[in-house]
């Protein structure tokens, strides 16, 4: 995958911009806002939100979760090993920094509905966990590991032989 930090920027924007759409429109169909809000609204989140996740998973969730998945004591020539920790250390950290959006979201919007801070948010982590770690590991990501393959490291190996 990525050897380069130019190369580790491009994909994580990808892998981002693939859960922030996936996610969003999670949120907005478990909440039943599909149909309520406007096109430019949903613009407006999804843009928000990008930008959000995309500074999260670059300075803050992507360094600790590679940490953390590369201190296991695992057999890291497995891809499969490596995918699967990174995935679930990534989605994991995601989830509870985008779930205080969420949260914020929700209570300026409409109120948290009579539950405490605390409940709401381990509800909305739950709700977020439960479909980000199979959106990652079986849509977003092999997605976006084909496209990076695609684009990146192809163009790489032929710009090499040109």
């Amino acid at each position: 995958m990525p050897t380069t930090k130019k190369e580790e920027f491009y994909f994580g924007l990808m892998m981002c911009l693939g859960m922030v759409l996936g996610m969003t429109f999670y949120n907005l169909f478990t909440n039943g806002l599909i149909g309520t809000i406007t096109l430019k609204e949903i613009l407006l989140q999804l843009i928000l939100v990008f930008v959000i996740a995309s500074l999260l998973e670059l300075f803050v969730v992507g360094p600790v979760a590679k940490k953390m998945a590369f201190s296991l004591p695992y057999d890291k020539s497995k891809k499969l090993w490596v995918i699967v920790s990174l995935a679930f250390f990534m989605v994991s950290g995601m989830v509870l920094c985008m779930s205080l959006y969420g949260l914020g979201n929700a209570y300026f919007s409409n109120g948290l509905n009579g539950a405490s801070l605390l409940e709401s948010y381990l509800i909305i982590v739950a709700k977020n966990f439960i479909f980000a770690l199979p959106l990652q590991l079986i849509l977003v990501g092999p997605i976006v590991r084909y496209l990076y393959t695609t684009f990146f490291k192809n163009r790489r190996v032929n710009e090499s032989f040109s």
